[in-house]
């Protein structure tokens, strides 16, 4: 995601300064951008003053981090620190939200993630050549409805789901891990002959600035791994990376690929 933004946009003609986060992104990916400087996760001031100085207003959040890193291995500078000691919960929303809020006092804007990359992120319909089953569409329709409480509870954005019962719900191990152990729980015998739904959701007060739902070529290696033959993912407010190669991998797994 981050590589194709950066990509994206020098070929608009526009200038590219990446922080990236040591261990997450290496300069070889960004051959485009003009200054790469790498940075350790938490050190949010000299962050800021990487793009200060090189006259940046504005500035895109892309790429994942995990979540977990969070509970770990951490090394906060001052500034995050005491953004870090403001926060109500350490809810991915409230971190992120923290950090913008940081930026903005230096006079940095963040723009929305999808920035440069409208072309990933498909209207309403299915996607791939096979159509859900009226069982199938039934579960995409619950899975929605689920993933939508759990996202705006900030728990997860994905869920997996048959018959109207929850299988899985995704965590802090993200969208992969949880379709694989949703996938062992179903080979243990748990709605093996049923229609099982994998479905990503937006926030249901998603901030396009940060942690917009993603999915790729690697989200439908995991789901022909684990069995299951539907992916559904919120239209107009997820990425769909790849698009074309995602669209052409799941006709391969004959797997119902739909934007709801």
């Amino acid at each position: 995601m981050p590589v194709y933004i950066a990509r994206n946009a020098a070929a608009r003609g526009v200038e590219v300064f990446v922080a990236g986060i040591k261990g997450n992104a290496s300069a070889q990916d960004y051959p485009s951008a003009r200054v790469f400087q790498t940075l350790r996760l938490g050190q949010l001031g000299a962050c800021i003053q990487f793009f200060k100085k090189h006259g940046i207003t504005q500035v895109i959040m892309a790429g994942r981090v995990q979540h977990t890193t969070i509970f770990s291995n951490l090394m906060p500078d001052l500034r995050a620190a005491r953004a870090l000691a403001k926060l109500k919960s350490m809810q991915t929303k409230n971190i992120l939200a923290g950090v913008i809020s940081e930026f903005k006092k230096d006079g940095l804007e963040f723009v929305s993630s999808a920035s440069f990359l409208e072309n990933f992120l498909p209207p309403a319909g299915v996607l791939s050549a096979r159509k859900p089953t009226p069982e199938e569409q039934q579960a995409i329709d619950f899975g929605f409805q689920t993933a939508k409480q759990i996202a705006a509870m900030d728990i997860g954005l994905t869920c997996v789901v048959s018959q109207n019962a929850v299988i899985a719900v995704e965590g802090m191990e993200g969208t992969d891990r949880c379709i694989k152990r949703a996938g062992e729980l179903v080979k243990e015998g748990a709605q093996k002959k049923a229609a099982v739904a994998v479905v990503k959701v937006a926030r249901p007060d998603q901030d396009n600035r940060f942690d917009l739902p993603v999915i790729g070529k690697g989200t439908l290696e995991s789901l022909h791994a684990a069995g299951f033959g539907v992916l559904a993912f919120e239209a107009e407010k997820t990425l769909v990376m790849d698009l074309e190669e995602v669209v052409k991998l799941a006709d391969k797994h004959k797997i119902c690929l739909c934007a709801v």
